[in-house]
């Protein structure tokens, strides 16, 4: 099951055999908006604060990636998930309406591969038969934790991106029709002093570029083996900066062949700055878009490397550096995919 120092193997290839996504009015105007399964028209989702909204799109995604199965609820054993807004709290109060055994995970962006990665490492090792995994974000949330309330119209600045509100979950089984999931390699914090956090995508290119280099030293692979390698949410900046370190490692990836979730999603004509970010970002565009392209037959194999920036108010407060981080799951297209 290991190989290397950070990559796990899973022989007995777990299956995704379900996925809920869930946006909001924002990306129902994007580029993807077919690839969600419930579009709502309001932020608020008649809920009476931006966290309990994202409390519900989390519970939407869960029962939509159940329900499109013929198992039960009950037959779940465990749900692994976490966010961005303090303390997880939307995910906590969403696995306590799920009433199921709860593993809470913070990874920030790269919650959605981690959980995931764990999922699919649980379920290699018969730990159990389902499991749900996934996470959320939401916009007016994720401004008034890190930044500033969006009714305040603070200016920001070209580097910055925008949340994503939304949810993306799949449902992880022991067996059944889906897309695969063939390894996954857990990515190490990475620090290279940057403390503005306004440029996440910046931040966050050298801890992606550390994890896909070490996937392919480990997996003994090479860009060649995957028809997308998909970043989570470094936007236009992370993205030219990843490429660019990535070729001076001698890890050449063809530009039209390394796609980044956070380009995806919304359209050019869409106020984002440098792209989308968040949870959400990466676990819709994965779950949603990229997996139906596979379920298409137009993809047979994908790295999906979410990016994660693991600051917090506080540390920004106090001028720390940012930690960043980056985890990969390498998934195919199953030989009996509906």
């Amino acid at each position: 099951m290991l190989t290397g120092h950070q990559t796990w193997t899973f022989a007995n290839k777990p299956v995704i055999i379900s996925t809920g996504t869930v946006g909001g009015p924002f990306e129902a105007k994007g580029n993807i908006a077919n690839d969600f399964d419930l579009l709502h028209e309001d932020m608020w989702l008649e809920q009476d604060s931006f966290e309990k909204s994202q409390q519900t799109l989390m519970e939407e995604a869960c029962q939509i990636a159940v329900k499109k199965t013929s198992i039960e609820k009950e037959d779940v054993q465990f749900f692994i998930s976490g966010d961005l807004i303090n303390q997880i709290t939307p995910t906590s109060f969403a696995a306590k309406t799920m009433g199921l055994p709860y593993l809470g995970l913070f990874s920030a962006c790269a919650t959605s591969t981690e959980s995931l990665a764990l999922a699919a490492a649980i379920i290699n090792a018969n730990g159990a038969d389902y499991i749900l995994s996934g996470t959320s974000s939401h916009n007016a949330a994720a401004e008034k934790q890190f930044r500033y309330p969006t009714e305040y119209g603070g200016q920001k600045p070209p580097t910055a991106q925008w949340t994503v509100t939304g949810a993306g979950c799949a449902l992880v089984a022991k067996e059944g029709k889906g897309p695969v999931i063939t390894s996954a390699t857990i990515g190490k914090i990475v620090d290279m002093g940057m403390t503005d956090p306004f440029n996440m995508g910046g931040a966050m290119a050298p801890a992606a570029v550390d994890t896909i280099e070490t996937h392919f030293k480990e997996t003994n692979l090479d860009p060649s083996h995957y028809d997308l390698i998909i970043t989570g949410d470094l936007g236009h900046i992370g993205r030219e900066t990843s490429l660019d370190l990535l070729n001076k490692r001698g890890l050449v990836i063809p530009e039209d062949k390394y796609v980044d979730c956070g380009l995806t999603i919304y359209r050019e004509s869409q106020p984002v700055l440098a792209g989308a970010s968040g949870p959400a970002c990466s676990a819709i565009v994965t779950f949603g878009h990229f997996l139906n392209r596979m379920k298409k037959g137009e993809l047979k194999r994908i790295l999906v490397v979410a990016t994660g920036s693991l600051h917090s108010p506080l540390s920004v407060q106090q001028k720390d550096p940012i930690p960043c981080i980056a985890h990969a799951v390498s998934i195919e297209s199953g030989s009996d995919i509906a």
